[in-house]
């Protein structure tokens, strides 16, 4: 199956083995709302990047984590920082998320944005504050799972730890 990667994720219904009814996905929140909660006040310069055969090779050795798209979707921050909108593979569908890195190329907030209300253990404020403070290159092994959504918070990790690579090897300035 091809990865097709939405810029405004829009809800989707999936099929459930375990229950009845079918389970839907829940939309938390669009991309403006993600970008002003993430970045209050600030603007947003578009900063879409095709990854060329290199840069996907190189982030894929950097990070030891599948890249699925080479369609990078982030934004500069007029405030400092990236605002990059990405997903990740959860147990029965794709969860939509976005991450802000400051100005240093630190973890400042991670948001999601849409994902199956069965799996939405990740949504939990202080799961998602357990990435804030990292950067490229930190461990991730602190970073711990939730009973009934580990596949969903394993992808998260992943997801995260991926971005920050592509953040220090496509998007960040070179310094000297």
């Amino acid at each position: 199956m091809r990865f097709q990667f939405m810029l405004v994720p829009a809800a989707i219904v999936a099929g459930s083995v375990a229950a009845a009814a079918p389970a839907q996905a829940r939309i938390y929140m669009d991309l403006a709302q993600a970008q002003q909660l993430m970045f209050p006040g600030a603007t947003f310069e578009e900063h879409f990047v095709t990854l060329d055969q290199e840069q996907f090779n190189a982030i894929i050795d950097d990070s030891d984590v599948n890249v699925y798209t080479r369609n990078i979707k982030a934004w500069k921050v007029s405030t400092g920082g990236w605002f990059i909108l990405d997903q990740v593979r959860g147990k029965d569908d794709w969860i939509s998320y976005a991450l802000a890195i400051d100005h240093k190329g630190v973890v400042r907030r991670i948001e999601i944005l849409e994902c199956l209300e069965n799996w939405d253990g990740i949504t939990l404020p202080e799961w998602r504050a357990q990435f804030y403070g990292k950067k490229h290159g930190a461990a991730f092994d602190d970073i711990g799972q939730i009973s009934g959504a580990t596949l969903s918070s394993g992808q998260m990790t992943a997801g995260v730890k991926r971005l920050l690579s592509t953040h220090a090897i496509v998007l960040s300035e070179p310094t000297g």
